[in-house]
């Protein structure tokens, strides 16, 4: 393959237009455009920022076949996203279990401080989970900022089954436990302990419902490998947009901080008080709706 044609492989791999590559080079759209017909050729400073920016080596964009060399999951993609969306749907499922557990724990007799520590220490763990299972996508990302989409298209069809059953099956088990709360407290007195049974029972089932939801989104997202791309190859407008969103949130979160603590330093409201990072995370995910990049066609 010619420079001309590997150039438009990983401009297609990336899922960019000629504009975006021309807004990451600092060039013209017109110079993009020579460059993919053979009509011109870039400077070496030009060609430098082209393989860091797609991940590949010098002799191969110049003399190579590129598409050759990405036939297959080399990065080990696949195998990665997977394991990441095992982690980060259960830690967070966990946590949600962990809370009915404790309640349970409570009323079978067992120490309240018992139970309190118990739940910390499940939390503790799954938020280092999820942490740390961030920091290996974004280390992940920052290694491999363009995938081949090594994919076929009977894959994705059948995982495009199986995902429509991921989310059938989440909201079914919401409202199978809700329907099973209204079945239990026609039988039992709204009252303790059968008060925290149906509540240990209601949340074991919404954390299976929050697994099936995230599991299934995440591995939905990984077949999408034009997307990964885009987002690891920002435009200048895309990173603009998202460390705008990102500054906002952060305020965001910040005042819900000091609001959560100056109801409860002032009222003891420490308990209750809670609700101010739900209104947080809804404003952040308005600011991510209104500020972020716009999706390119």
């Amino acid at each position: 393959m010619s420079f001309s044609e590997n150039l438009q492989f990983i401009r297609a791999q990336a899922g960019v237009t000629q504009e975006q590559l021309a807004e990451q080079l600092d060039v013209s759209r017109q110079s993009v455009s020579k460059w993919e017909s053979a009509q011109s050729f870039p400077e070496m400073e030009t060609l430098l920022r082209i393989c860091d920016l797609y991940d590949v080596n010098l002799d191969l964009l110049l003399r190579g076949s590129v598409e050759e060399s990405r036939v297959g999951d080399t990065a080990r993609y696949d195998a990665f996203m997977t394991r990441f969306a095992w982690k980060i749907s259960l830690a967070t499922a966990a946590i949600i279990a962990a809370v009915g557990l404790c309640g349970l724990m409570e009323v079978l007799g067992l120490p309240e401080a018992l139970a309190g520590a118990a739940l910390l220490l499940v939390v503790t763990v799954c938020v280092v989970a999820l942490v740390a299972s961030g920091i290996e996508r974004e280390n992940f990302c920052r290694k491999n900022p363009v995938v081949a989409d090594f994919y076929t298209e009977e894959q994705k069809e059948s995982f495009q089954r199986k995902f429509v059953w991921h989310i059938a099956g989440g909201v079914g088990a919401i409202l199978f436990a809700v329907a099973l709360l209204a079945l239990f407290f026609s039988a039992f007195p709204e009252r303790e302990p059968y008060e925290s049974y149906a509540m240990a029972f209601f949340l074991l089932i919404a954390a299976g419902a929050v697994w099936s939801f995230i599991y299934g989104g995440i591995v939905h997202d990984k077949f999408d490998i034009a997307r990964y791309n885009r987002e690891n190859n920002p435009t200048p407008e895309t990173k603009r947009r998202n460390d705008l969103v990102g500054t906002v949130c952060a305020v965001i979160m910040l005042l819900a901080t000091a609001i959560y603590v100056g109801l409860g330093l002032a009222l003891d409201l420490w308990k209750t008080a809670w609700w101010v990072f739900a209104v947080g995370g809804i404003l952040c995910g308005v600011a991510a709706v209104a500020l972020g990049p716009r999706e390119e066609n």
